[in-house]
């Protein structure tokens, strides 16, 4: 039995964020029903490359999660939903704020229909503040929370992520935490909440360290100015044929071991100095050294030891790496290959159904599970309530 196979999810999100966080509950058995615009496309259908009408993304993001496609500007579809919230433990809405009201499904309304309910609200800012109604992207949560100004190279401007941080970091992991949390209480009170995330707030935690130092001491951090952000050794090393490996060895018997792997004894005590200046002196040693060897070379030599020294890897080639694959962190669903779960549980293993599917695959739902009858179905066909008028 999956560890939230009991677990209902109407899960209204697009985008990132919130199909992020409900794949992680998907994968650990929750039954997720998207609803989705019958004339609105989510963008990651389109983003990439596409295997048939829907990219390799959306496939992903949306595994073994159903759809129903229903037009929330119908007044009809808004009495579907609120036929089916009586079934369901969890509404995950992404919406800006004050949208779900408007279309007569927020939470005050939805919680007289089932007061168990969990009612998540992921947005950019939060139902509260001053940019509660602005619109955002990733890069804009970050900067916002302070993390790109120390996130980058001295006279240098900030780089866009690769992934997005605030998104799913922030945002997607938080929301699955936060319901969690509100299941877990829903068992011993049963009542259900409502949960305001916001991605800007999210994104704002993962200061762990740096917004923790400031605050107490009120000295602030700056590009190139921490233990972790370029100040001293721990960093990225260009080898001879300009691919890059990390070294990371923070404690004092990695830094040794490292000193005396690569021949250089006579470095040990400025490795082990606190002094910025030794560091940076070291850190310089450590680059000319780097760029003697190639990337192959370098790989062969640091493959046994164990000094926190490891290749940037291309995406390619970390798909292919022996650690991942030993973690059958790729696994194949409908034939495609995927990112599997990161969670494994001893007496819960993930869940991998089905890919993606096309926007309403699920529209008989209606009638399979919630008893509509197939007049009642074909009325709301007529109606357009799912997008397609007859």
């Amino acid at each position: 039995m999956s560890a939230l196979s009991n677990l209902k999810i109407l899960d209204f999100s697009t985008l990132l964020p919130g199909p992020f966080g409900t794949l992680v509950l998907a994968d650990l058995g929750a039954q997720v029903l998207r609803v989705e615009a019958p004339n609105r496309l989510d963008l990651t259908r389109e983003l990439g490359e596409k295997d048939g009408d829907a990219s390799y993304i959306h496939r992903y993001l949306n595994r073994s999660k159903k759809s129903i496609a229903l037009d929330l500007k119908n007044s009809e579809s808004i009495a579907v939903v609120k036929k089916l919230i009586a079934e369901y433990d969890v509404v995950v809405e992404q919406f800006r704020p004050g949208v779900m009201a408007k279309l007569g499904l927020s939470y005050d309304v939805l919680k007289e229909i089932n007061p168990k309910l969990i009612y998540c609200s992921l947005t950019g800012y939060g139902q509260t503040g001053v940019y509660k109604d602005r619109a955002g992207h990733d890069n804009n949560y970050l900067a916002l929370s302070g993390i790109q100004d120390y996130s980058r190279r001295k006279n240098q401007s900030p780089v866009p992520a690769g992934i997005q941080i605030a998104d799913v970091a922030g945002g997607s992991m938080h929301l699955v935490a936060g319901l969690l949390a509100a299941v877990i209480q829903r068992l011993e009170t049963g009542v259900g909440q409502y949960i305001d995330i916001s991605i800007t707030d999210a994104a704002f935690t993962l200061n762990a360290m740096s917004a923790a130092s400031y605050l107490g001491s009120n000295k602030e951090t700056g590009a190139e100015e921490e233990l972790l952000n370029g100040q001293q050794f721990y960093d990225y090393y260009e080898t001879l044929d300009e691919r890059y490996f990390s070294i990371g060895g923070l404690e004092p018997k990695f830094r040794l071991g490292l000193c005396e792997a690569l021949g250089i004894p006579h470095l040990i005590d400025i490795a082990m100095s606190p002094d910025i200046v030794n560091q940076q002196a070291f850190k310089q040693e450590l680059n000319n050294i780097i760029k003697t060897k190639t990337f192959d070379d370098w790989q062969v030599f640091f493959r046994d030891l164990d000094l926190c020294v490891e290749p940037v890897l291309t995406l390619a080639e970390a798909c292919s790496h022996q650690q991942i694959q030993d973690r059958n962190m790729i696994v194949k669903v409908d034939g495609i290959p995927q990112v599997a779960s990161a969670i494994n549980m001893s007496e819960s293993k993930a869940n991998y159904l089905f890919k993606g599917g096309d926007i309403g695959a699920n529209n008989n739902i209606l009638i399979e599970e919630f008893s509509f009858s197939e007049e009642e179905f074909n009325q709301l066909n007529v109606k357009g309530v799912f997008g397609t008028p007859k």
